[in-house]
């Protein structure tokens, strides 16, 4: 994975207080997921008959798989379309989408009703190949698997394992087969959610395509992922900024994106559900909130010159990922509903402890990449990115 862009440890003192923060988050988030644990959902969250998922499920999960595709994405470019140029933001994508997979598969626990019988998932007496959640629940376990593999190199490099390391490298073309083709089917599977849901889900949201719009926004978000955390970690480690890197990836983030929008819109008006956008409504207000997040990209760096503005950069991929938020957000909860909420008092907003979680799964998140940047070589040698 390093032959022609060595990569070395940032190095520095773990102890500062980024580090401290994310540390007293995530002990936050484990004293209330005790608490979950040992008395029940009931304990923690809002969660009711009316809205038995909340921001555990779309936000950690849902959500946070979705902006774990930066490794997938720049993987499609490097090994698909053959862009070698982009290997440099291998390591550091693919270390984030790591992380951003594991814990949302971890975070699925938190929601299980029955969570001591999460091993029924993967069990084969179990197994129901015609549900989509089995389906995603396979296929995300599967990818995380790969990925660990995938990126294991890293660790055998800093131990001195070359000899393994040589092996493994062998076979690691299958393994990144296997990390590019199962996120496209558990990313489109985690739109199939939407279509089960039927007439619950509002029509601006509710699609027979709209497994190939999540899958879409998906690739797009995890450029918008790179292009952000290329930005904040040449500033947090006061590196110089990839920009030979990010110029061109920005290129083809916004012809993916644009792309993604002529699908979305065509297929609103093919279906006659424009007019749902047109309402005094607050799903027509977060619609068009959501659209103005995926069109600021073009605003922001549609010029070419405008690409070689490192915050405008960042901005922009600010803009997808908060596209990438709503758009789920707006699916699944705030365009859901049962038709029986009022009538039966069922609302939902996230209590404190919930959103303290989704805070710390995040901060655990930013913890972890610290610590493996520092100690890991995943960040190209100064030097010798260009």
């Amino acid at each position: 994975m390093s032959a022609h862009h060595p990569a070395a440890p940032v190095g520095g003192k773990l102890l500062n207080l980024p580090v401290l923060v994310c540390g007293v988050l995530v002990a936050a988030m484990a004293a209330i997921l005790f608490v979950r644990f040992l008395f029940g959902l009931g304990a923690v969250t809002n969660l009711n008959d009316g809205y038995p998922w909340g921001i555990w499920v779309v936000v950690d999960v849902i959500i946070g798989s979705a902006f774990a595709c930066g490794g997938f994405s720049v993987a499609m470019l490097v090994y698909i379309f053959n862009r070698g140029h982009y290997h440099p933001l291998i390591r550091p994508a693919l270390l984030a989408s790591l992380f951003g997979y594991t814990l949302a598969g971890v975070g699925v626990l938190f929601d299980l009703g029955r969570w001591w019988n999460f091993w029924h998932i993967l069990w084969p007496t179990y197994a129901n190949p015609n549900s989509v959640m089995f389906e995603v629940a396979v296929c995300i376990s599967a990818y995380i698997t790969v990925m660990w593999i995938e990126f294991s190199p890293v660790f055998m490099e800093q131990w001195g394992l070359k000899v393994q390391k040589q092996k493994l490298e062998k076979v690691l073309f299958f393994f990144i087969a296997l990390g590019t083709l199962l996120p496209m089917m558990h990313q489109s599977s985690l739109g199939t959610m939407l279509v089960v849901m039927g007439p619950q889900v509002n029509p601006l949201w509710q699609t027979p395509i709209v497994p190939l719009l999540y899958l879409l926004s998906a690739v797009t978000i995890g450029y918008g992922v790179v292009l952000f955390e290329s930005c904040v970690a040449a500033s947090a480690y006061r590196r110089e900024i990839e920009m030979h890197l990010l110029e061109p990836l920005a290129k083809v983030m916004l012809g993916l994106l644009g792309v993604f929008l002529v699908v979305r819109i065509a297929d609103l008006v093919l279906r006659g559900a424009l007019g749902h956008a047109l309402s005094p409504s607050l799903e027509a207000f977060f619609f068009w909130l959501e659209i103005g997040c995926f069109v600021m990209p073009f605003v922001l760096i549609g010029r070419t010159a405008a690409r070689r503005n490192p915050a405008r950069l960042f901005l922009a991929g600010v803009a997808i990922m908060l596209g990438g938020i709503l758009m789920r957000i707006n699916g699944f909860l705030i365009g859901y509903d049962t038709g029986l909420g009022v009538d039966h008092g069922w609302n939902y907003f996230p209590s404190v402890p919930e959103m303290l979680v989704t805070i710390g799964m995040f901060a655990a998140e930013v913890l972890a990449y610290i610590i493996i940047t520092r100690r890991f070589p995943v960040l190209p040698r100064e030097g010798t990115a260009h």
